[in-house]
């Protein structure tokens, strides 16, 4: 993927303290997250996915239906902790 021109920030987004601004970067991934299945895969991660699997005995390897949740398991509990002390 082509890098494009650097953005430049909303407006008031460089007024905003830092902590805001990291709470509207999050907010800004999020959405972008909410489709995982439109998010390019560099040829890279697929090359790194390709060595790692072959250097792995088949009984290790895991679905990605499993490998899926997990993930999924492992940021929520992040998200409900990461600023609970806010």
């Amino acid at each position: 993927m082509a890098m494009s021109q650097p953005l430049s920030p909303p407006p008031g987004f460089e007024q905003l303290a830092k902590t805001q601004q990291i709470d509207y970067v999050q907010q800004l991934w999020d959405l972008i997250v909410t489709t995982p299945d439109e998010l390019p895969v560099p040829e890279w991660h697929l090359e790194v996915v390709k060595e790692r699997s072959a250097n792995q005995s088949p009984a290790s390897l895991k679905g990605w239906g499993e490998v899926k949740q997990r993930l999924l398991n492992k940021y929520r509990e992040r998200q409900s902790t990461d600023f609970s002390g806010l």
